[in-house]
């Protein structure tokens, strides 16, 4: 079950950790005639957790089907309260002690190179995959057989589920991953979107890619595929507010060339070198730009005046209709933080939109 941290916020468990649930249970109920109510399994960090059984019936007498409701505790997450489940099948192999693990009814099957999981597998990482063998192994031991046993995972609205990730975009077709490091979720640790984007970088640079474009999110993303229509899809990655990391991440794996194609609200923000640009309070924002602004054009009075602004962008629109020259100054101090960040062999291009999409800065050769 979900856990209690220090701050209050409760820990989850992970789509691997609910599949190695549903595991344990059904072959529990093969085993003993009877359906548990929960299941205790072991992580990968070694804890154990409790998981409660929402389902579990025989299909036959060699086979049942097990589900899990998942729980992700006080983490966003698109799978919190899914159904994921497990059928367990006893194969007519009573010597030999194995696991074979398919993939369901909305679970996604890997189409691209890049992945942890090859083309062709089930989208089931190898973390679950680890967590259920050794389950598995365990309950076999327990009650001293050797037998193979067939697990397929299924999702019953994987499918629909999927559709509100990026799965497509990494070639995952047909339903939801199944995913997991350690089996637990720890709210806003933002594990399973960092796991994303490197996900995201692997796949592009799995189909050949040389250069990524990084957006900030799905709007951004879509006027940065208008511009750069030559580029595949592969090669947007929507980063969210993980600024140093993605530029990392992309520099270890290789990349020529990263864009930065953001509004200008995100760009100040990384003007000013934040690693993780959701932390940085607004108020601190608008101080630092209001300091560029007297910089830039020694106007004490408009400086004062993005100073007082409500918002980034409310002090976008002054700055567009007064001195529009400020937004150029950010727009190198974004790829000097860039270049901060990424490795020397990098090159850095920075956009920036105005709020209809519109380029109001784009100079690749900026901060050189």
């Amino acid at each position: 079950m979900a856990k209690e941290n220090k701050q209050n916020l409760k820990t989850g468990f992970t789509t691997g950790a609910a599949a190695t649930a549903a595991v344990k249970g059904g072959l529990c109920l093969l085993l003993n005639g009877a359906a548990p109510s929960e299941v205790r399994i072991k992580l990968l960090t070694g804890d154990d957790i409790d998981i409660p059984i929402h389902a579990c019936v025989f299909e036959d007498e060699k086979s049942v089907r097990c589900t899990v409701i998942k729980d992700a505790g006080d983490d966003p997450d698109i799978t919190h309260r899914a159904e994921i489940g497990a059928n367990v099948t006893f194969s007519d192999n009573e010597t030999q002690d194995s696991v074979i693990i398919t993939g369901g009814k909305g679970v996604g099957r890997v189409t691209k190179p890049g992945l942890e999981i090859p083309p062709g597998e089930p989208a089931i990482n190898p973390g679950p995959r680890k967590m259920i063998i050794q389950t598995v192994h365990e309950v076999l031991r327990n009650h001293g057989i050797r037998r193979t046993i067939r697990v397929e995972i299924f999702v019953p609205e994987g499918e629909t589920l999927a559709q509100k990730t990026l799965n497509p975009r990494l070639g995952i077709i047909g339903g939801i991953s199944i995913l997991g490091t350690t089996g637990v979720v720890r709210p806003m640790s933002h594990d399973a979107y960092i796991a994303t984007i490197k996900s995201s970088l692997s796949v592009a640079r799995a189909a050949g890619l040389s250069q990524v474009v990084m957006t900030t999110g799905r709007r951004s993303e879509r006027f940065s595929q208008s511009l750069m229509r030559e580029l595949p899809e592969e090669a947007f990655i929507q980063i969210g507010d993980f600024f140093k990391m993605s530029l990392e991440s992309a520099s270890d794996k290789g990349f020529d060339l990263i864009t930065l194609a953001v509004f200008f609200g995100k760009a100040v923000k990384m003007a000013q070198g934040i690693p993780h640009t959701h932390a940085a309070k607004s108020s601190l924002t608008l101080h630092k730009l209001s300091d560029w602004s007297f910089e830039v054009t020694k106007d004490e009075a408009f400086a004062k005046k993005i100073f007082s602004a409500n918002t980034a962008r409310h002090a976008f629109d002054l700055i567009l209709n007064e001195y529009p020259k400020i937004i150029s100054y950010v727009g190198k101090e974004m790829i000097c933080s860039a270049r901060s960040f990424a490795a020397s062999s990098v090159s850095v291009h920075g956009i920036i939109f105005d709020y209809s999409g519109d380029v109001v800065f784009d100079n690749a050769k900026a901060c050189q």
